[in-house]
């Protein structure tokens, strides 16, 4: 089993802090999140219908013609290994780690690679896969590059596998709009950019034959009919999500201003989180755990990812905590 962010009973067992005493900021997930309504009876009552609606809000909001519901885009994540016999399959590091493992445990040839080999690896691999935004550096690669990388690989059968998990605050290098084409296959969360991540709730978009043999894998009724009707109305909701964006966008300016002025200036990171490289980053994240503040601690290389606080509070409760370490390293 791999580490993520979010195992706050786990910390608060550890350090003795109720988890009610908790500031989590380890899971880069939207801490201001979309209000749901109230769920009907009959969402809870019967069984899902594939024809309620949420495909197309889905279609509408990603610009894509064709896309599969899944409960969470981890879901995916397992099953897409599965979908392809042995192959060498090449995947940008550091990243989200569940990429590598489910390849590998699918018998797959799996490679790790920087970002300077990914046209190599267009050009030799079965498969590559990318986090754009990647998770947890925040890198950025430009649409036309995944597009080029996808061509490369299309001619020769291959895929493309983007993981767009951070992408909804700032969309421009999405390739959504692109997955009618052979081989491009993109994977979207809900749950992160409308804070809703208990919703369980993904989207995967690429052509008809991998969504039929992906559906075929997961089999019927993959999402749970109250996370249906809820994100449905989250997709359609237009006026908050342009709202939204900005206000992140503030938010994650605020939020470097604060690491550096403690000594932690941000490598990189986007709308949803900061990323700060460190050799001390153990020592950080203890100390701030001692102190009932949780952030997601990374191994190779060191390193911290920083959520965003939800209101006042909690800034003033970051900054304080940073401040008491740095005043112990003196």
């Amino acid at each position: 089993m791999l580490e993520h962010g979010g195992r706050l009973r786990h910390a608060a067992a550890q350090y003795g802090i109720s988890v009610e005493q908790w500031l989590d900021l380890s899971t880069g997930i939207n801490p201001l999140p979309w209000c749901a309504p109230a769920v009907p009876r009959l969402a809870w009552a019967r069984l899902p219908e594939s024809d309620d609606g949420l495909l197309q809000a889905a279609q509408e909001y990603y610009n894509a013609q064709h896309v599969l519901a899944v409960a969470g885009s981890q879901a995916a994540i397992m099953q897409l290994p599965r979908l392809r016999a042995a192959a060498r399959v090449a995947i940008l590091e550091p990243s989200y780690a569940e990429h590598a493992l489910r390849w590998r445990e699918a018998g797959h040839d799996v490679q790790s690679i920087t970002i300077s080999e990914c046209t190599t690896a267009a050009d030799t691999a079965d498969v590559l896969i990318l986090v754009n935004p990647n998770n947890p550096t925040g890198t950025r690669i430009p649409r036309s590059d995944l597009l080029k990388w996808h061509a490369h690989l299309a001619s020769r059968g291959g895929w493309l596998v983007v993981d767009e998990a951070f992408a909804d605050p700032d969309p421009s290098d999405s390739v959504a709009s692109f997955t009618d084409r052979d081989g491009l296959i993109v994977l979207r969360s809900f749950g992160k950019f409308f804070g809703l991540a208990g919703a369980r709730v993904g989207f995967v978009l690429a052509t008809p034959r991998i969504l039929r043999e992906l559906e075929s894998q997961l089999g019927p009724w993959p999402l749970a009919g109250p996370a249906r009707f809820v994100a449905r109305r989250a997709l359609a909701d237009h006026r908050w999500q342009i709202a939204m964006r900005t206000q992140l966008q503030s938010l994650a300016y605020r939020l470097r201003e604060l690491l550096t002025r403690n000594g932690l200036t941000p490598a990189g990171g986007c709308s949803l989180f900061q990323w700060v490289p460190t050799p001390h980053a153990p020592t950080l994240h203890d100390s701030l755990a001692h102190q009932g503040i949780l952030t997601r601690l990374f191994q190779a290389p060191k390193s911290l990812r920083f959520g965003i606080p939800a209101e006042e509070q909690q800034w003033h409760r970051l900054e304080t905590a940073l401040a008491a370490h740095q005043r112990s390293r003196v």
